[in-house]
């Protein structure tokens, strides 16, 4: 080992002559001794006697004491040298001595002999099997070497440091710290049952260890079971919890998707340890996640008042300035950030984000392409991580297309998922068929749906997408035929059900859709469950113009979620769209605009309560975005034709209305309603008479 000097610790070695005088004086030991000092040999010959000689052993251990404390304090490897040899003429002296054999071994270890202290530790057991300290010395040194050994080497010291802790938990079994680290061994060798007898072993020889919790919990999170994970931490009372088990409460709240229980462990993780950036940081993106922008704005401010040079805060500040609309404030700070790291997918993916909302789909696809290309590999083969990252900027590069339209582009980019293998199949299966439909291709939309089916006949949802699309494409038995194939009779059942009630609220048989649901409804036990069936009944309930029961399901699913934009944006259209409670559903319409500004539909719906409220430049405004987003859906068109009519721009609006009745006219049935066509087709006909007779008028002057 290579001891290097540290000016500000070095100790002359005149600074300790008064601690070795004050050593002998103790061993009642003559103080002219230190002059023969470092004459040693010559010391230890006097000293050689058949007996043994305790004075000597102890007055040779107090000078290898104070040496090893030199060497470990100053960094002298003459000192560690000096204090071995101290400990070796003490050993002269006493040659059974087991804290004399154990502290040479330990002093080996500290100045990184490591042969030498395996040497002296295994020499000890040797004499006496049973030696603690001996046991230990040798597991800390295999502990350390497992961090060094690679491939064979590692799994061999894993295995001699499972040795000797298995050795140690028998020797001192209230040795709390035994257990835990033998536990983590047994984790390291992927033998969990016994890792948790370990921990839980621990956890009951002393029931305030933090260590113990939090071990058991981290085994937990490492086999994937988060919620036991919650289990473990949350047996602990909340005024118990130390801020590292609040720290790690939230994580794995976040980890099941529970934003609000995570913002609130990190708060009290914070509350406990004011300051912490770790902490300060879980909770900014538990808020960002759980959709308090504001909240979380602040909190990653925090974080650079801690760190300023914490890019990956400025990335997200810039995410939340992002969804707020601010996409100006949010350019300004990716360039911050900029300054800041280097070849970060993330901002650049965000940069990405930014152009798509201003509109610049050109400059969005070159930075989404650019990551793609710049991480593709010849051969196809990707890590997991290289994996999930390029299907999202895929997925989003094959909704920017569809925004244009670029159906062919859009597939492309979601056979590259498919490309990817494993559980990215059927994600790109889900776009290609999404990205048809659109565009209302639904024969090919089928056929993909197909394929997929095929390629894929285990995976539920794959084939519950084929059912569906085989329903809408007019062969009902056979969708729900095949939708129904997929029920198993167990509590895993509920999508299949939740699917088949979709199906039938499609071809509006609402006693069916509502029967289905009553059945998912019993096995649905999150939160985010029990609000999706409330979501489902109350569009039911609207399809059927029960809208105070539509009404109070949605209050409900907001009561769980008052965050859910989904739901905020279909209670606002449904009573905008009767001129009902406006001022109530403008709010609600833009609290889901602001959660996901880039949402076509929730665009049209804010432009339709701005026309019910007769503030037609701001229907305009949010109506073409909507527009812009999405040019296929004939409800968007039939808005801004009638914004246009009330504005006297008549041509404008016939326009509008003529593309609405086009959409229509390729639109599944399902989604034509009779009464919606009737009215678009009335509009447009008094339009064309308006517009006939304005010209009519205009020719005669």
């Amino acid at each position: 080992m290579t001891f290097r000097p540290s000016n500000a610790i070095l100790i002359s070695c005149r600074r300790f002559l008064p601690a070795l005088a004050l050593c002998a004086a103790t061993l009642s030991l003559p103080a002219q001794t230190l002059k023969h000092h470092s004459d040693a040999p010559e010391v230890a010959t006097k000293a050689a006697t058949p007996a043994v000689d305790h004075g000597a052993s102890y007055y040779h251990y107090g000078l290898a004491h104070i040496y090893e404390d030199m060497a470990v304090n100053a960094g002298r490897p003459d000192y560690a040298t000096q204090a071995v040899e101290e400990y070796k003429l003490a050993l002269n002296a006493d040659p059974d001595s087991p804290m004399l054999q154990n502290g040479l071994a330990d002093l080996y270890f500290k100045i990184g002999r490591i042969r030498e202290a395996v040497t002296a530790a295994k020499d000890q057991i040797s004499r006496n099997p049973n030696d603690v300290e001996s046991h230990k010395l040798l597991g800390k040194v295999y502990l350390r070497s497992l961090g060094d050994a690679q491939n064979q080497q590692s799994a061999e010291m894993l295995q001699l440091a499972l040795t000797e802790y298995e050795t140690l938990a028998k020797l001192d079994p209230n040795d709390v710290e035994n257990h835990l680290l033998l536990g983590q061994l047994y984790g390291l060798n992927h033998d969990s049952a016994k890792a948790e007898a370990q921990f839980k072993l621990a956890e009951k020889i002393d029931p305030n260890s933090e260590e113990s919790v939090l071990n058991l919990a981290r085994l937990y999170s490492v086999q994937g079971d988060f919620q036991r994970t919650i289990e473990v931490l949350k047996s602990v009372p909340p005024e118990d919890r130390t801020p590292r088990m609040e720290l790690a409460l939230g994580g794995s709240y976040d980890q099941v998707k529970d934003y609000g229980n995570a913002a609130a462990a990190y708060k009290r993780a914070l509350d406990s340890d004011p300051g912490n950036v770790d902490s300060t940081r879980g909770y900014a993106n538990a808020l960002l996640n759980d959709g308090k922008l504001d909240e979380a704005l602040a909190q990653f401010k925090a974080v650079l008042v801690i760190e300023p040079t914490d890019a990956q805060s400025q990335i997200r500040i810039a995410d939340i300035q992002r969804r707020q609309g601010h996409y100006e404030e949010a350019l300004a700070t990716l360039q911050k950030a900029k300054t800041l790291t280097k070849d970060n997918q993330e901002l650049s993916y965000n940069e990405a984000l930014i152009d798509d909302s201003l509109g610049r789909y050109d400059d969005a696809i070159a930075v989404l392409t650019g990551l793609i290309d710049s991480g593709t590999q010849a051969d196809g083969k990707y890590s997991d991580g290289d994996k999930s990252n390029r299907a999202i900027f895929l997925d989003r590069l094959g909704i920017i297309y569809r925004e244009q339209n670029k159906t062919a582009q859009a597939v492309d980019a979601y056979k590259q998922i498919i490309a990817l293998g494993g559980d990215f199949v059927s994600r790109g299966y889900q776009g290609e068929v999404d990205a048809y439909r659109d565009v209302h291709q639904w024969t090919e939309a089928t056929a993909v749906a197909a394929e997929a089916a095929k390629a894929l006949p285990k995976d539920r949802q794959v084939q519950l997408m084929y059912a569906g699309q085989l329903a809408d494409s007019g062969k009902v038995d056979e969708g729900l035929a095949l939708a129904k194939t997929q029920l198993q009779g167990t509590s895993d059942d509920r999508d299949v059900q939740l699917s088949l009630a979709q199906i039938d609220l499609r071809l509006k048989r609402y006693a069916d859709a509502n029967a289905e649901i009553d059945k998912a409804e019993t096995t649905s036990k999150t939160s985010g469950e029990k609000l999706y069936i409330h979501f489902l009944r109350g569009t039911v309930a609207d399809r059927q113009k029960n809208y105070d029961e539509a009404e109070s399901e949605f209050h409900k699913a907001l009561a769980i979620d008052p965050q859910n934009a989904t739901v905020l944006n279909y209670i606002g259209y449904m009573n905008a769209d009767r001129g009902v409670k406006l001022n109530e559903a403008l709010a609600q319409i833009k609290k889901a605009v602001d959660l996901d500004p880039q949402n076509y539909a929730f665009l049209d719906s804010l432009g339709w309560v701005y026309f019910k409220l007769g503030q037609y430049t701001e229907a305009s405004q949010n109506l073409q975005k909507a527009v812009e987003r999405s040019s296929t859906d004939p409800t968007v068109h039939d808005h801004l034709g009638q914004v246009y009519e009330k504005t006297g721009k008549l041509k404008l609006a016939v326009t509008q209305w003529e593309r609405s009745m086009n959409e229509y006219a390729h639109s599944l049935p399902a989604d034509a309603d009779p009464a919606d066509v009737a009215k678009v087709q009335h509009h447009l006909d008094a339009a064309k008479i308006k517009l006939a007779k304005v010209n009519t008028t205009t020719s005669k002057q």
